[in-house]
């Protein structure tokens, strides 16, 4: 990697990150939620995947099936997720979001957006154009990863 291109990325990466701090400076509801780190990881990966196995989450955190089941347990105990049985297999229990699960990603999601669009709304259009260019690229090439 030549100097150029590792210096444009550490540009970017360091406005990524002080982007990220200046966004956080208002109360999400990440931070109300009292949702531990691993807890917010099963609760987004059922998000993302619409339900997930014990052994998909167990896979994705890098944990026994035992630890997922005090996760999820705590989960169900919140009301943010439920347990049902699967249609093709009647021996694996699958774990979605509950109404309150779905809406705290909604809110946590819109939270944050909402930050980003006040950015957005006070850039010039070529700026705006420009930037849906590079995020559609960096949305194409994550994809290929």
């Amino acid at each position: 990697m030549d100097d150029e291109r590792a210096e444009l990325i550490r540009r970017i990466t360091d406005t990524q990150r002080e982007l990220g701090r200046f966004l956080t400076q208002d109360r999400s509801p990440l931070f109300d939620s009292n949702l531990t780190l691993r807890q917010l990881k099963v609760v987004m990966i059922v998000s993302f995947h619409g339900s997930a196995s014990g052994q998909d989450l167990a896979h994705s955190l890098g944990v026994g099936l035992g630890t997922v089941t005090g996760i999820v347990d705590r989960l169900v105990a919140h009301g943010l997720v439920s347990r049902y049985e699967d249609q093709h297999d009647r021996r694996v229990r699958r774990i979605r979001l509950t109404d309150a699960g779905r809406e705290l990603i909604e809110q946590i999601n819109d939270t944050g957006l909402g930050h980003f669009r006040r950015i957005m709304e006070r850039l010039d259009l070529d700026t705006l154009k420009t930037l849906a260019e590079v995020t559609e690229k960096i949305h194409e090439v994550a994809r290929c990863l």
